[in-house]
């Protein structure tokens, strides 16, 4: 055999893959992933519905088995994947997955925890819902184009003569080639409301739909919890996302969480719940519980570790961490009535799907009218028969062919001479022309009343109205999803999830450190390395941070709880931080982050700072505390309160000092202010330095160390050493001027 190679097409690689993939992408968007404006169905939906209503599987039916239904369906419509059919299939059937249902199945369909863990369709059985005659009551009643099957051996429709919006009603979600869907089921009475306003007032718009349609009504009572703006936004653009948050009651002590998100696992959530516990990560909370079963589809207990614990608090930080909170994309892409896809917003949505309904109303009314009036022309035709009775029986019966014969006599048509001979025996009686006579009136009123609805745009709207305001009030229901506004969830702080217990962290002078429990630890009965020995202690607690400051004035953070413990030598600092060549760790503080610290170097100068302030960076430190020449970091100071407090400052040399500690800044950093007068080539020869520095709440006591020796100065004593900041100050009494420390007194 011999190919002629002029009869071979030829095209370029480029133009044929070019127009494959468009033919491709086409396809993908027009006849499989994107939802009809009109019915709300894809093309595998759409043919499951109408394959079960051809098996006669109606809401009052029997169930038959679902391999009968999908094999009607690929044999007949839609030549793809059994799978990938049923998996559709089953989709309809879920109420947690569908709003409104259109297939009521019987047997394993799958549940909230596991939507695909449904039986084999040679197990189930299934029909159709209530609902689904909402989509095809009108179907054989001349409202839909038809076209043929893939093997042309049947027809099928191009979409189903929808009663409501189902494309809103029911949503849909697919991801086609270059563009996806995802739109939210809605409230049938909501929906149909809104579709009503448009009719009474064409010229309404989106705020006047959103009275109505207030948001999105997922198949779950979990709370929808965007903002109404975000909301008006979503409807105005076709485009934007809905979050929705579990509900939660409390009951003695524990949570019970009532409703989760749509399409969210309960057993899943619990797994996130118990892997951060297993990380220690939630320590607030001692157990779960997961009691649902068939009478409280949801329910998931939560045991608080005590009743101190901040149920919201708890639950916000859950709400921020696991899918007891979802967002859901919104993306309002159909296929409209022009056959194009296109992303619209909520007005024109409804503006569209009208206009294919009161189109659909219209053929409908139209198909009625036609077949009235024919029934009209052959009871006409009927009537003539029964006045002239015995002509008709005696051409019958003489007359070889009597249609002719009779459409002569009497003037009448080829149908109604059909339907005449057609006529049986026993209908002939005096009786049926009364019969005739009633339905010829009803039917005649019932035309004149068809006339008047197609002959007037306005009660055509009206009936449309009215079947949509029925239809709503026997197939809808209230609304499932709340709507709440509510502050955005945020995840609690990593210490305020750790439990908060008393600790004692230790430094020792070669830069060790240790935690033992309890603020009474006795640090001096520690043991040491040799050539070691206690430096400072912190008194924290577990979930706190711990601020260590070197000899540079750099500050470095570490948490409380990472310590070893007391029992043993420690670690050493620089095994985790990197302070610079040569410095050496002098103090260890703790607090909470807006607990006031004086800082300050024994040269004699110094600031007010938060302890947040120096907390940061941890291997190389925050640079907090600038040194002038030869000068060293002095112990950072608390301040119990700020109104009324004095600071109290004292040289080497026995100048004591004292002023208000609103003369002092508050910095974030750097060298300071001058806090006590001291002659510069002595605080550079170290002759004289700033030996103590407390700060005196009102009414309060210091005392002055000398040696053994102490000095105690009680309010009145320290008002003769008052005076303005930076002043050199009165020197102490005789006895008391070679000084090593200055504490407050606490017995005062």
């Amino acid at each position: 055999m011999t190919i002629d190679l002029d009869d071979i097409e030829r095209l370029p690689l480029k133009e044929y893959t070019e127009k494959a993939y468009l033919d491709y992408s086409m396809y993908v968007i027009l006849d499989r992933a994107l939802p009809h404006i009109g019915d709300g169905l894809k093309p595998v939906q759409r043919r499951i519905v109408y394959a079960m209503s051809e098996l006669g599987l109606s809401s009052i039916s029997k169930y038959k088995k679902s391999a009968r239904t999908v094999g009607d369906v690929l044999g007949k419509f839609h030549p793809h994947g059994d799978s990938a059919c049923y998996e559709a299939m089953v989709l309809m059937a879920q109420s947690f997955s569908y709003r409104y249902p259109l297939i009521d199945g019987q047997g394993n369909w799958g549940s909230p925890d596991d939507p695909k863990s449904f039986a084999a369709m040679r197990y189930t059985e299934a029909k159709l819902t209530r609902y689904a005659e909402l989509l095809l009551s009108e179907l054989g009643q001349g409202t839909v184009d038809w076209q043929a099957n893939f093997d042309g051996t049947l027809q099928e429709p191009v979409t189903l003569p929808a009663r409501v919006p189902n494309v809103l009603l029911n949503g849909s979600t697919g991801i086609a080639v270059g563009m996806a869907t995802d739109i939210p089921p809605h409230n049938l009475r909501e929906v149909v409301n809104a579709c009503v306003t448009l009719l009474d007032d064409p010229g309404a718009g989106l705020d006047d739909l959103c009275e109505h349609i207030r948001g999105p009504d997922y198949p779950t009572d979990a709370e929808i919890v965007t903002p109404r703006e975000d909301i008006l936004k979503m409807y105005a653009t076709g485009n934007g996302s809905v979050r929705m948050r579990a509900r939660y009651e409390r009951e003695d002590a524990d949570i019970v969480i009532t409703a989760l998100p749509h399409q969210t696992s309960g057993a899943k959530v619990l797994e996130q719940i118990a892997a951060q516990m297993q990380a220690k990560k939630l320590p607030l909370v001692e157990d779960l519980r997961d009691e649902s079963d068939h009478e409280n589809p949801t329910r998931l207990v939560i045991v608080p570790r005590s009743n101190r614990v901040n149920a919201a608090a708890l639950m916000d930080h859950l709400f921020a961490t696991t899918d007891l909170e979802r967002s859901y994309r919104v993306n309002l892409n159909m296929i409209g009535l022009d056959g194009r896809p296109r992303v619209k917003p909520l007005y024109d949505i409804l503006v569209e799907w009208l206009e294919y309904r009161t189109a659909t109303v219209r053929r409908r009314l139209e198909y009625r009218l036609d077949k009235v009036e024919k029934r009209l022309h052959i009871l006409e035709g009927l009537l003539i028969a029964y006045l002239n009775l015995d002509e008709v029986i005696r051409i019958i019966r003489t007359e070889d062919e009597p249609k002719p014969v009779l459409m002569e006599t009497f003037g009448i048509t080829d149908i109604q001479a059909e339907a005449i001979l057609e006529t049986k025996l026993r209908h002939l009686a005096k009786l049926e022309e009364m019969k005739i006579r009633g339905e010829q009136e009803k039917l005649e009123a019932e035309r004149d009343e068809l006339l008047k609805i197609l002959g007037s745009n306005a009660k055509l709207k009206r009936l449309v109205r009215k079947e949509l305001l029925e239809d709503a009030e026997k197939y809808g229901d209230e609304r499932r999803s709340p709507l709440v506004e509510r502050a955005a969830a945020q995840a609690l702080d990593e210490t305020a999830l750790m439990p908060s217990e008393p600790l004692t962290v230790v430094l020792s002078r070669m830069g060790w450190v240790r935690a033992a429990k309890g603020h009474d630890f006795d640090v001096e009965s520690l043991s040491y390395k040799a050539g070691d020995g206690f430096l400072a202690a912190a008194r924290v607690r577990s979930n706190q941070q711990v601020v260590f400051l070197d000899s540079t004035g750099r500050a470095y953070t570490l948490p409380a709880n990472s310590f070893p413990s007391a029992r043993g030598q420690g670690e050493p600092l620089t095994g985790r931080l990197s302070p610079p060549s040569g410095a050496e760790f002098v103090a260890v503080i703790g607090g909470d982050n807006d607990s006031d610290w004086l800082l300050a170097s024994d040269a004699g100068y110094g600031f007010l700072t938060k302890f947040a302030e120096m907390t940061g960076k941890q291997k190389a430190g925050k640079a907090v505390l600038s040194l002038p020449d030869n000068a060293r970091v002095l112990t950072p100071i608390p301040v119990a309160q700020r109104d009324g407090a004095r600071v109290v400052a004292v040289s080497s040399l026995g100048h004591l000092l004292v002023f208000p500690l609103a003369e002092l800044p508050e910095l974030s950093k750097g060298k300071g202010n001058k806090i006590i007068g001291i002659p510069n080539p002595k605080a550079k020869s170290r002759e004289e330095i700033m030996v103590g520095l407390v700060a005196v709440s009102e009414g309060g006591s210091a005392r002055v160390l000398s040696g053994k020796r102490h000095l105690n100065l009680k309010p009145s004593d320290l008002d003769q050493y008052a005076g303005e900041r930076a002043r050199r100050g009165n020197l102490l009494p005789r006895g008391f001027r070679n000084v090593t420390g200055l504490e407050i007194d606490q017995e005062s």
